[in-house]
């Protein structure tokens, strides 16, 4: 339960420094256009991982 709750952290402030640094020049992408978007991806993605790595 702990990878899943550390796993999920690390995807959520990966995506919005991900959102922070990188962004989108034209605005028009549509994960990394705006924070929200660019951080729940991240937290979905950190989770996925969890998953993996805990088996």
């Amino acid at each position: 339960m702990t990878r899943y709750i550390i796993g999920g952290l690390i995807g959520l402030a990966a995506g919005y420094l991900y959102y922070r640094l990188v962004g989108c020049a034209t605005g028009t992408c549509p994960i990394t256009a705006n924070p929200l978007s660019s951080s729940i991806y991240g937290l979905i993605m950190g989770l996925l991982v969890a998953g993996i790595v805990s088996k």
